[in-house]
């Protein structure tokens, strides 16, 4: 059975408890049953996978949302994200209402958002690559309608700081959303054109190096990037199986950004 079946199954809503408990039961409209054999907590102990996958998906949807509304409107663009984000998991129709009824908690005023990202940090248990995935996708919902104005870097501070990213690590990681559009996107408003120049140092950017950095350097910064991004070993971290077309583009987008760099250098 799968993560989502045992979400069903009420398992993981007893396991997690807490805010993230709170949010996916409520999300299906039904408190989940706290009567479970301990042999389950045995099963899906903390770090366990399955769980880990809950966890992202309860975080991701409700911290989506509320970073939607947080310059107090949630444009269409924003909601398009959600839903491309949505589709392009290939959600059935359970999963799809769920992540909905995730996204509109996100936006109610009082959303407990310290609480659900110490959570959801407890839950990945120092799985950097997949905190960043995370972040990959919020900074995506960020940029949806063009601008980042004060309110939405304020929840990605808030972000950064509680998932204990440098100030260096997370403008990389903008770097690796802003400039995607040119270097396939992952569906998020990609295929945009840019003047080989720009394209060039955008492809450095995303690479995070300079156009100084050796050919070795440029190398290591790009296998470093592939295998954070490596779609089998996130899902073993605890991305959901839903979300590995998300990180399949990305290691395109890199791969892209990758072979532009190489050929500019002959």
């Amino acid at each position: 059975m799968s993560w989502w079946g045992k979400v069903l199954g009420g398992a993981f809503g007893y396991l997690l408890a807490g805010p993230l408990g709170a949010l996916i039961g409520a999300a299906l409209g039904h408190n989940f049953d706290r009567g479970l054999g301990s042999n389950l907590g045995a099963q899906f102990k903390p770090g366990a996978q399955e769980r880990v996958q809950t966890a992202f998906f309860t975080a991701l949807f409700s911290v989506m949302g509320h970073l939607a509304k947080a310059d107090g409107r949630v444009s269409p663009d924003e909601i398009e994200v959600a839903r491309d984000v949505m589709r392009r998991m290939n959600l059935n129709e359970q999963m799809r209402k769920a992540a909905i009824g995730l996204f509109n908690q996100g936006k109610q005023p009082g959303f407990p958002l310290q609480d659900v990202l110490r959570q959801f940090r407890q839950e990945c248990h120092r799985r950097r690559n997949l905190m960043q995935m995370f972040v990959e996708i919020l900074m995506h919902a960020a940029h949806a309608d063009g601008k980042l104005d004060s309110a939405e870097r304020g929840v990605l501070e808030q972000v950064r700081q509680a998932l204990g990213f440098t100030t260096l690590e997370f403008r990389h990681i903008e770097a690796l959303v802003r400039n995607a559009r040119h270097f396939g996107g992952g569906g998020f408003g990609g295929d945009a054109t840019a003047s080989p120049g720009a394209s060039l140092q955008e492809a450095y950017e995303i690479l995070g190096v300079e156009r100084s950095a050796s050919d070795a350097e440029v190398k290591k910064a790009y296998r470093r990037l592939m295998n954070q991004h490596h779609p089998d070993k996130l899902v073993a971290k605890g991305l959901p199986e839903e979300m590995i077309r998300l990180a399949t583009e990305k290691t395109q987008e890199i791969k892209k950004a990758y072979d532009l760099v190489k050929a500019s250098r002959g």
